[in-house]
């Protein structure tokens, strides 16, 4: 049906509307599927089928039964109902609707709305280089080299609603599961296209991922071309709220223009306590214009550049909760089992915070998702983003302990004069048995300590590798946060940090003996 035609069944819609306060309106799409119509139900229609059906002995699911009575009421009975959602949102979708089947529609009492179905694509764009790990675990440039993280979140559930994920990539480990597929060409949820399973490959898989344990479930919406439908993306909503187990996390690094269905669906997901990650779209425009950028219920992700600026693609405004790195980030790709690719995007943005969020819930797997988007803004690094746009918050991601300064040079002054390597420090001793084995100092406890430099010195046996970490209490529980690793058992660490709890750890990496450990607090 041509679109002119819908304008005029609105305006005969909203004429029924002076006499019926209830009638229901029609929302259009960006991007419209021809043909096709996401009908919303109110609550209470759905459930009243529900009970007639049980009444009736049919056990029909309550939406699908009002779809059915709908579909039947059809002048000609050409409306075809495709599919019926019960968790994501009480609707189902059609096609090959006549007008009189649109006004008739908004016409009845049981619809809340109808939308037309609109077509979603990925956010990504090609580039090269690698350094978003680097970034977040710290709280300013210049980058120190590594990425310290003391979780690997084998705990938590994340779902990649996208183009699937290549399950068999070695870099993830076996550690991808079951799924569920939209998208009906045969491939099912093997990514054919390779967005997804970069996206995956930053939020869990072992050399590029931000939560490197995280089992990971491929959601296929979007085709090998990149792109899909509203209603596809609702289906693969409320797959994962049927299905998943908690603590879970859901990254959406897709979008299209703004959709009433798709927000709604976001929001029934949130509720059922599955923390929503969304990038903010790739038009240099208002992330409020897109679905599911503006979702309340979503932690929407801007994308910066090295240097800390928003990138020149990323959405901005208030509809933005956060900003990560999204240009230039290498992570694994569909094209073998070790292939990568270098992308830039809102969509690599995003499974950065869908990272962190799987580290907040592995130490806190009870949090509800305004807990995880609290603590993540709460830890993120204030007036970083340059240009962050109009409206948009000045929040970075930061995965670390408290946003505190760079570890700064591992030794920045010599040891002084004698066998000590420090004045007014206290000294601590220990010993190792075997590769692998491991003290807590001081005394095998913590201790709390006002803002400043934390410094630490290991001397241990020159015949051994013993390694030094600096551990601080964060939201999420013990993090490593600066360490020396040397490949010999004398290990220097200063960390300048705020006021909190701290503890060292003397580790074995090979060999065994004495050590001594020498502490200086501010």
């Amino acid at each position: 049906m041509q679109r002119t035609l819908l304008a005029s069944a609105m305006c005969a819609a909203l004429g029924l509307a002076v006499q019926s306060a209830s009638a229901a309106d029609l929302r259009l799409a960006q991007q419209p599927v021809p043909g096709r119509y996401i009908v919303v139900l109110k609550e209470d229609s759905a459930r009243l089928a529900s009970e007639a059906s049980i009444a009736n002995r049919r056990h029909i699911p309550e939406v699908a039964q009002v779809a059915q009575q709908i579909a039947a009421q059809s002048p000609g009975r050409r409306m075809r109902v495709l599919q019926s959602f019960n968790e994501a949102l009480r609707g189902f979708v059609a096609n090959n609707l006549s007008d009189d089947d649109i006004v008739r529609l908004l016409e009845d009492p049981r619809v809340d709305y109808v939308e037309e179905d609109g077509v979603v694509r990925i956010n990504t764009t090609q580039n090269n280089a690698t350094w978003g790990l680097d970034r977040i675990d710290q709280a300013s440039l210049p980058l120190n080299g590594t990425y310290v993280y003391d979780t690997t979140a084998s705990n938590v559930h994340a779902y990649i609603i996208d183009t699937g994920i290549r399950a068999s990539h070695n870099d993830f480990g076996g550690r991808v599961s079951g799924g569920y597929s939209a998208i009906n060409d045969g491939n099912g949820t093997h990514d054919c296209q390779g967005h997804g399973t970069h996206v995956a490959g930053t939020v869990g898989s072992a050399t590029y991922g931000v939560a490197k344990g995280v089992r990971l479930y491929p959601v296929r919406v979007l085709g090998c071309d990149g792109s899909g439908t509203n209603s596809g993306v609702i289906a693969g909503i409320d797959w994962v709220r049927t299905n998943h187990s908690a603590p879970a996390v859901a990254n959406m690094s897709l979008g299209g223009g703004a959709s009433s269905a798709v927000d709604s669906a976001v929001a029934n997901l949130s509720s059922a306590g599955v923390t929503v990650v969304v990038a903010a779209g790739n038009d240099s425009s208002s992330a409020c214009n897109y679905s599911p950028a503006r979702a309340p219920s979503a932690i929407t992700v801007g994308s910066t550049t090295s240097s800390d600026s928003r990138s020149s693609f990323s959405n901005y405004g208030s509809c933005l909760d956060i900003f990560a790195p999204g240009s230039s980030i290498l992570s694994t790709s569909n094209g073998s089992n070790s292939a990568t690719a270098t992308l830039s995007g809102t969509s690599m943005a995003s499974p950065h915070v869908a990272g962190a969020a799987a580290l907040y819930l592995a130490g806190n797997p009870s949090a509800s998702p305004s807990q995880v988007t609290n603590a993540l803004i709460n830890a993120a690094v204030s007036n970083a983003v340059g240009n962050p746009g109009s409206g948009s918050p000045n929040r970075l991601l930061q995965t670390g302990a408290d946003g505190g300064t760079n570890p700064p040079d591992p030794d920045p002054d010599p040891d002084p004069p004698g066998d000590e390597p420090c004045t007014a420090c206290a000294k601590y001793s220990g010993s190792l048995s075997y590769s692998g084995d491991y003290d807590y100092q001081p005394d095998g406890n913590y201790y709390y300590s006002s803002g400043g430099t934390q410094r630490g010195w290991l001397r241990g046996p020159s015949n051994a590798d013993f390694d030094l970490e600096l551990h601080r209490w964060s939201w999420w529980g013990w993090t490593k946060v600066a360490q020396g690793i040397s490949s010999n058992s004398s290990e220097d660490v200063t960390y300048n940090g705020s006021s909190g709890y701290y503890m060292w750890r003397v580790v074995s990496y090979s060999g065994s003996g004495n050590y001594d450990f020498y502490l200086s607090i501010p």
